[in-house]
């Protein structure tokens, strides 16, 4: 029988740093009538400083960087690929798929296609790799992503506006790849997935050439949002107990991170240890769709990632959706 494997993954991280002082200096200067004390996204969000992509790179750009990583890592030549995944919120174009522009920058030829679900999208195309590969249609499958969430911070706010606005200041800029691979030993061991479309307004970045007329720019209601995910989290406690799976047995649990708050209130939740999870959102910011690969990447760098380790992937994102991914590293 078939399995998939995630075997190798790499992450990108622009130099640039943006501080949350840095931050809130632009926004006075943005908007002198919107007076806020010296500190708040660090006291509400948890934010210290975020990543910053070069003014000319774009979402390809950085997906690509960390494509060429792990290929290097894994000594394969594009040619050894034969298909790549583009999974992100953030996209250099609306048509042709972002995919093509990332397989053009990093030498592949293979078919190429984009998965999108807001910030569950990798998640989702490790859905979609898993079952390509099981099913014997594709044997190696790289799956990409580029954020650039700093460029969608709205500077313009008032009192009125803050509300759906603050939150589009800690978005931050990275790259992820992952490549999956077909094996005769079992890496993804399950997986269950979960929506309830009706929160889709919480959050919200409309498309400004299909959608005239509607707010633009990244509006994110947080009550809302967090209402939307009530309920997704009991299923997938139920899930896990009728696997007999114990989160706090688990070797390492990456949890998506829009803010240190959730991440807690998450963990508490699901009855995860917070020692279990590598935190990102500090230092770099809500980078979406990158953020579960990015803790992946950061804890094979930091020797909390061996072979044979029990991993689980706890996806949340607007919609809402929410994903479980159990894997065997």
């Amino acid at each position: 029988m078939t399995y998939s494997r995630l075997t190798h993954i790499a992450a990108y991280l622009p130099s640039r740093r943006q501080t949350v002082a840095e931050i809130e200096q632009r926004l006075a200067r943005s908007s002198p009538s919107l007076r806020l004390p010296a500190g708040l996204l660090r006291r509400t969000y948890g934010l210290c400083e975020r990543t910053v992509a070069d003014p000319g790179d774009l979402p390809s750009d950085l997906a690509a960087r960390a494509a060429v990583r792990v290929l290097r890592e894994a000594r394969l030549t594009p040619a050894d690929v034969d298909l790549l995944l583009f999974a992100a919120v953030s996209a250099d174009v609306r048509e042709p798929a972002n995919a093509h522009v990332v397989a053009a920058k990093t030498g592949l030829s293979c078919p190429a296609f984009d998965v999108g679900n807001a910030c569950n999208g990798v998640v989702n195309a490790l859905q979609v790799a898993d079952a390509l590969i099981r099913t014997g249609q594709h044997r190696r499958v790289l799956i990409t992503c580029g954020e650039t969430l700093s460029r969608v911070s709205r500077w313009d706010l008032t009192r009125d506006r803050l509300r759906t606005g603050l939150t589009s200041l800690t978005g931050g800029d990275a790259g992820t790849a992952l490549l999956l691979e077909a094996s005769t030993v079992p890496g993804i061991t399950d997986a269950a997935f979960w929506a309830n479309s009706a929160g889709w307004p919480a959050a919200t970045l409309y498309d400004p050439h299909h959608a005239p007329g509607r707010p633009q720019g990244l509006h994110v209601d947080s009550d809302a949002l967090m209402g939307s995910f009530v309920g997704l989290d009991d299923q997938a406690s139920q899930w896990l107990k009728e696997r007999d799976v114990d989160v706090r047995s688990l070797d390492l649990v990456c949890i998506h991170q829009p803010s240190v708050p959730f991440g807690e209130t998450f963990c508490t939740r699901m009855g995860i240890d917070l020692t279990q999870i590598i935190p990102t959102f500090p230092h770099v910011g809500n980078v979406a769709a990158a953020t579960l690969p990015l803790q992946l990447a950061h804890a094979r760098e930091r020797g909390r990632l061996s072979a044979g380790d029990s991993v689980c992937l706890f996806g949340t994102a607007s919609g809402a959706s929410g994903a479980v991914i159990l894997l065997r590293w």
